[in-house]
């Protein structure tokens, strides 16, 4: 081995000498000493080492005392002398009983061997130092690593600016990458927002305004984008001006934190947005000390100024409404007791008097420091409930008047159902009865109709309170009269129906149609008068027939008008036959309608005599109907259904016009037509433009006569009646009673009317032949004429016979197949010139000895 000399070292002395002075201040010295040979044993040694340690004395090997690390301390010190040729090594050795030694090694020959000589001193205390200080050093790192912190220091002063493996990692720096930290290079990685916030940061720092200092800011990171860094630094040196000449500091990456933040912020603007629009107001109750906290919106909500109230001033407690206050108390203590959240409801007065709905939601906790905490929301729901309660008021309104509308309805349903005089069901209840038995919902056998006879005379005579009062009177009776499950109905002015259930069979009808005719024919009081009308009845028997329900009613309708004509007060039954005959009728209706259109119906004109003279005296207008297919037809054929149909007022009125033409025209010619007689239906004579029509017509003084049947006069006239013959007299125009005798007329009633004449009916003519009474009753009728100045007209003259016997009783005018039978206009005119007549008739003297 050789010995290396390094500057400022002295060369050992030679410590092996055998000098007893020399042991004795080897022996003496503090440090332990020893000198080995080339293998390492121990050729002498001081008692300090044998203190430090024990057992290595000669003949010892050092290794073998020395722990298996310390050993190999050894030999690198030993290989670090031959080999680097140094000439001191150092090592550190471990005492198993006195701790860590500072071991010097050096290297001597003696004699040409190699040996070496090892001092050493005790270095626990510094050793235990050290390691604690190294621990202290790892923990930090680990902390720091930990932590994700980046350590920075800046020494300016020695112009040194370390920068960790960590503070380059949160800058995507690889742990050996350079970093350039002067300032001017380094700033233009910070954000351009922040650069000047950073700046005056660093700047109050080193001008030594502060000693510690926290800021944030971004800074690009290796990929390019920023990264938010909160960076803390702290002085701990300084220069004689007082600036700072070291700065350690910590970095770290708060990027994370930010973003959170962000959004916890940008949560919690959308929260206070929220709570602002809903108005909702947050306290937090602190149960063990009885404290509480609440926030502007909900001091406002209250009615308190949030710059000026206390939020810890019990508010709740000095607003809550007296009448909800036990109620509030009791449902939050048992939501605290609960433990899960809970809703209250209450009022509060507030400091103006006005009082607001609240909602409160709530929940108790245990906050970190073990106090019993109440957190809630209070939101004012005043308009919610006004709302409500108004809603409800709407709802409440709207089932009242739901329900009225409803009652009203149902009145209306009934009202559009029923008849509102007698309360029976009506002509439109009736139609749904009809299409529900069409429909198979209801079942019925049979149909009657019913109408009252002379029911006209009650209402002319006693007022229309005395014909209500008889219809109520029989819907009663029909009422009464039928069984259960049948129907009654009043189907219009003093029509009533009944459909008769299905139970009943048709033995069974027609007694119950009878007998109510024959109660209905029975005198009915009335306000001191005893109103006598009758009833007849229609039947139309459905059974196993294959007739609906409306053919049912029609033929019921065809029975009853079989009634009436068969002389009423009696109930008929439908047949086959009476429906042929109602067919026959409805052609002949329509047959009448057309003729009307086509001018078919047309005058003939039957002459009539001076019964002394036989000079022509007139012509009696008759209609006839030139049928295109049946041929000339006489009223008998179509009087009564055109008067069925109201169309006789229109005849009569094309007829009278045509006649007026025709005499017109007799006028003209020279023809000695004296007298015009025309039929007047009591219909036509009701027109209310009759009289007007007539006086354009320009009618002759006396040259007219209109015949009225005698069964139209009452003694007493209905009023327009009476005016209507009033006015036709003022026109000239006589008036005639036709067919008397066979009528109601009174010797009053002619006295009242003042007819111009009275024409005897044929049937009281014809047997004064051969029946001596009946030429007297005859004679009477004409005595009676006379005696009021009324010319007497006989009809149905047929034979010379009758024509003398008239004559000798002293009749006016005759007419009869014994002179003339009706003829058209051209037959007449030819009749009443080419006319000889006879000289005498039955032995009378001649037209001209009379004369």
């Amino acid at each position: 081995m050789t010995t290396s000399r390094t500057r400022g070292t002295r060369k050992p002395s030679d410590l092996a000498s055998t000098d007893p002075a020399v042991r004795a201040f080897l022996d003496g010295m503090p440090a332990a000493y020893c000198l080995l040979n080339g293998k390492g044993v121990i050729l002498h040694s001081n008692a300090a080492l044998s203190d430090l340690l024990p057992g290595a004395a000669p003949p010892a090997h050092l290794e073998d005392v020395l722990s298996e690390e310390c050993a190999s301390s050894f030999r690198q010190a030993i290989a670090a002398l031959d080999e680097a040729g140094a000439p001191v090594a150092l090592c550190e050795l471990k005492s198993p009983g006195r701790g860590w030694l500072q071991a010097s090694i050096s290297a001597k020959d003696i004699d040409g061997t190699r040996h070496y000589q090892l001092q050493a001193l005790p270095i626990d205390g510094v050793m235990r130092r050290l390691l604690v200080s190294q621990a202290h050093e790892r923990r930090w790192k680990y902390a720091l690593d930990s932590a994700h912190q980046g350590v920075w220091d800046h020494d300016f002063q020695a112009n040194d600016l370390f920068y960790s493996a960590a503070w380059k990692r949160i800058r995507g720096l690889s742990p050996d990458a350079a970093v350039n930290g002067e300032l001017d290079v380094w700033i233009e990685s910070v954000h351009p927002d922040d650069r000047a916030w950073v700046l005056e940061c660093i700047r109050r720092q080193d001008e030594g305004e502060v000693e510690f200092n926290v800021f944030e800011y971004r800074e690009r990171h290796a990929d390019g984008h920023y990264v938010w860094i909160e960076s803390r630094g702290a002085s701990i040196e300084w220069g004689p001006d007082g600036r700072p000449t070291r700065v350690i500091g910590t970095d770290t990456d708060i990027t994370e934190r930010k973003v959170n933040a962000g959004r916890l912020e940008e949560i919690s603007r959308r929260l206070q947005l929220a709570l602002d629009i809903s108005k909702i107001g947050v306290f937090e109750a602190n149960l063990d000390r009885g404290s509480a906290v609440r926030d502007a919106e909900l001091i406002r909500m209250y009615g308190f100024d949030p710059e000026t109230t206390d939020p810890s001033r019990a508010i709740f407690e000095e607003c809550l409404h007296p009448d909800d206050y036990e109620q509030a108390f009791r449902t939050i203590a048992e939501g605290i007791a609960s433990g899960e959240p809970f809703l209250n409801a209450f009022r509060i007065v507030r400091p103006d008097g006005s009082v607001r709905y609240i909602r409160s939601r709530s929940m108790a906790f245990v906050d970190t420091e073990g106090e019993r905490k109440l957190v809630g929301a209070n939101w004012d729901v005043t308009e919610d409930i006004e709302l409500r309660n108004e809603l409800e008021k709407a709802r409440q309104l709207a089932e009242a008047r739901n329900e009225e509308l409803e009652a009203a309805k149902a009145r209306i349903e009934y009202n559009a159902l029923h008849d509102h005089l007698t309360a029976l069901p009506n002509r439109r209840y009736l139609d749904q009865q009809l299409d529900d038995w069409i429909g198979g919902k209801t079942d019925y056998c049979a149909i009657i109709h019913i109408d009252l006879d002379r029911f006209k005379q009650i209402n002319d005579t006693l007022g229309h309170q005395a014909g209500d009062a008889m219809l109520v009177h029989t819907a009663q009776v029909l009422s009464g009269a039928v069984e259960a499950g049948d129907f009654v109905a009043r189907i219009g002015g003093d029509e009533f129906v009944i459909l008769c259930a299905s139970r009943s069979s048709a033995d069974d009808i027609v007694p119950m149609a009878n007998r109510v005719v024959d109660l209905l024919r029975r005198p009915v009081p009335y306000q001191g008068h005893l109103c006598r009308f009758g009833a007849s009845a229609g039947i139309a028997w459905v059974g196993n027939e294959a007739h609906d329900a409306r053919s049912s009613l029609m033929n019921a309708d065809i029975a009853l008008y079989r009634a009436k004509n068969l002389g009423r007060n009696r109930s008929e039954f439908f047949t086959a036959h009476l429906q042929t005959q109602i067919q026959h009728a409805k052609r002949t209706a329509d047959d009448i309608i057309r003729g009307i259109e086509e001018g078919e119906f047309i005058p003939f004109y039957q002459p009539q005599f001076d019964a002394k003279t036989l000079d022509l005296a007139g012509v009696e207008t008759l209609v006839r109907w030139r049928h295109p297919r049946l041929g000339l037809l006489t009223p008998d054929h179509f009087l009564k259904i055109a008067e069925d149909i109201d169309a006789l007022s229109t005849i009569d009125r094309a007829i009278a016009l045509q006649a007026f033409e025709d005499f017109a025209d007799w006028e003209q010619s020279g023809l000695p037509v004296a007298r015009v007689s025309l039929n007047v239906s009591s219909r036509r004579l009701r027109e209310p433009d009759l009289v007007e029509n007539l006086k354009k017509q320009n009618i002759p003084q006396g040259r007219v006569s209109f015949e009225l049947l005698e069964s139209i006069f009452l003694d007493e006239l209905e009023d327009g009646v009476s005016e209507t013959i009033a006015a036709l007299k003022a026109l000239g125009i006589d008036i005639e009673i036709d067919d008397f005798g066979t009528g109601h007329a009174s010797i009053i009633g002619l006295l009242k009317l003042s007819p111009a004449r009275l024409k005897i009916d044929r049937a009281l003519v014809k047997p004064i032949v051969d029946m001596p009474e009946q030429r007297r009753l005859v004679g009477s009728i004409i005595d009676i004429g006379h005696s009021l100045n009324v010319e007497v007209v006989a009809e149905g003259v047929e034979t010379i016979a009758h024509a003398v016997i008239l004559q000798e009783l002293g009749c006016n005018v005759l007419q009869g197949y014994a002179f003339a039978k009706p003829m058209e206009k051209q037959d007449f005119e030819a009749f009443a010139r080419a006319c000889n007549w006879p000289q005498q008739v039955g032995g009378s003297p001649s037209r001209s000895a009379l004369r």
